[in-house]
């Protein structure tokens, strides 16, 4: 990611964890919930990609939500600065703590069970620690669906999840993650504990205290459980890669993809050729669903609650038709319709697959953008100009959710350049990204977050006005700033 050797670190607490506070952290948590030897902890200080590692004196691990806030207010107390930590898959290194930290990581992963799954009502309430793929396979077990799916979905957890205000694939129809839930319980800095779980569709009651806390990247406080919404299982599921002409054939193919499925598009993943060869080259076990020449792919999933009657028109014959006048406009070179449960598979594993592939790659550039659906094209068009212009041997591999204006706008290093060659290009690289893409009136982080890696683009694009609102939050609800303190938001 670009521009982590470029921060520089920010003020954060540097109390120390004594002896003394280490005993009273193990009789909270006991010796099962305390972490102190130096190489059990390097899975808790290193980010997801192994590009970031920090420090702490100890990982603590509660196992429920009064250990939480017991651990929270010693901390408050003594002034310790805290991390909070879901299942540490993040791509920012808003879990991981900067090298000057003191202080703990507090690891949500014992907290892992599903409290109560009401189907009638569409709910389901559940610990931060749960894994994602987990809360999934619950709802289906009672006939219901979880929509939130990412690449990461069988280790992240649902804390983190709802504290980064996680996206991914589905997000065009469901939204992102602080669209699932009807109620939180969070732990204060101070370890106050506020209750919000509350399965309401309805409270008008005063500020909506839950949003503050979902997008803040553990920085307000710790979400500790969670009221999810579900949603009816899909009966009726449909999953198509197509070779496209260009990333303008893919916004008007989405744009007349609505009506066609009555409103039942589920995802709309654009690939890059590529990035899908990227992925076959890595990732065993993929196989390429279309050989087509073309520079541009999509997958397409459309899904309905209804099922499939006999004799009757399904999402497959729907898909075929719409496919067919797709070829006919000229925004379709190629298609193929998955028939098996495994073929629509292959089809998500190498979407889902492009992280993992991209870091046995080699080092490489991200850049997690949102711009107007309708502008996509143009973004892509003037951004690759943009970088090709400043590093020419550079390997694009653009990919996103366009569904809903994310592009993950991604970059390989030319081959034979190390990662500190690369670094010598990242910052003028992610100026004129983050410059185009607010010049076009988008987001210089889409579904990934600020974490460390864009604090200082943040504080870059930014108003005053917005900053100082921030701030003003955070030394409200965190005067003390032990909470993941130096993430998201420079206080000075």
């Amino acid at each position: 990611m670009p521009g982590a050797a470029l921060l520089i670190a920010p003020s954060i607490p540097t109390a120390p964890v004594t002896p003394a506070i280490l005993d009273r952290l193990r009789a909270i948590v006991g010796d099962k919930g305390l972490i102190l030897d130096e190489q059990d902890k390097r899975p808790f200080v290193t980010d997801w990609r192994g590009e970031l590692t920090g420090q702490a004196a100890a990982v603590v691990r509660p196992a429920n939500t009064a250990e939480v806030s017991a651990v929270v207010k010693l901390c408050y107390d003594n002034g310790i600065a805290i991390v909070p930590q879901g299942g540490n898959t993040g791509l920012m290194g808003g879990a991981t703590p900067w090298p000057a930290h003191r202080g703990i990581v507090l690891s949500l992963g014992r907290m892992n069970h599903v409290l109560n799954v009401d189907p009638v009502g569409y709910a389901m309430t559940v610990e931060a620690g749960c894994i994602l793929q987990t809360l999934q396979d619950t709802a289906a077990r009672h006939d219901r669906f979880f929509p939130l799916s990412l690449g990461a979905q069988g280790s992240c957890m649902i804390g983190g999840n709802l504290s980064t205000n996680a996206g991914g694939v589905q997000v065009l129809r469901y939204g992102n993650a602080r669209n699932l839930v009807l109620g939180l319980e969070v732990v204060l800095a101070n370890g106050d504990v506020w209750d919000g779980l509350r399965a309401l569709k309805k409270d008008n009651t005063g500020y909506d205290l839950k949003h503050l806390f979902m997008g803040a990247e553990g920085t307000l406080g710790i979400i500790t459980k969670a009221v999810l919404k579900l949603w009816p299982a899909p009966k009726d599921l449909c999953t198509a890669w197509l070779a496209i002409r260009d990333p303008r054939a893919a916004i008007e193919l989405l744009s007349e993809a609505h009506a066609a499925s009555d409103d039942n598009v589920g995802s709309c993943e654009l690939m890059s050729r590529a990035c899908t060869d990227m992925v076959l080259r890595h990732i065993p076990g993929t196989q390429d669903p279309l050989k087509a020449e073309t520079e541009w792919y999509l997958l397409l999933e459309w899904s309905s609650a209804r099922p499939r009657q006999d004799g009757g028109t399904g999402m497959p014959d729907r898909m075929e038709q719409f496919l067919a006048d797709q070829l006919e406009a000229g925004r379709v070179l190629d298609a193929v319709i998955a028939q098996t449960e495994a073929q629509s598979r292959n089809m998500w594993r190498i979407r889902e697959s492009v992280a993992d592939a991209s870091r046995a790659e080699g080092p490489g550039l991200s850049y997690d953008v949102s711009v107007a659906i309708s502008r996509i094209p143009e973004f892509i068009d003037r951004g690759l100009k943009a970088v090709l212009d400043i590093l020419p041997t550079i390997r694009p591999y653009p990919l996103g959710h366009i569904g809903d204006g994310n592009v993950h706008f991604s970059f390989m290093g030319p081959k034979g350049m190390d990662r500190d060659m690369l670094n010598q290009y990242s910052a003028a690289i992610t100026r004129v990204v983050n410059d185009l893409i607010t010049s076009m009136a988008g987001s210089i982080s889409a579904e990934h977050g600020i974490g460390i890696e864009k604090l200082d683009e943040l504080q870059h694009y930014r108003s005053r006005t917005e900053l100082d609102i921030m701030r003003t939050i955070k030394r409200a609800l965190d005067p003390k700033n032990i909470m993941n303190p130096g993430k998201m938001l420079r206080l000075g």
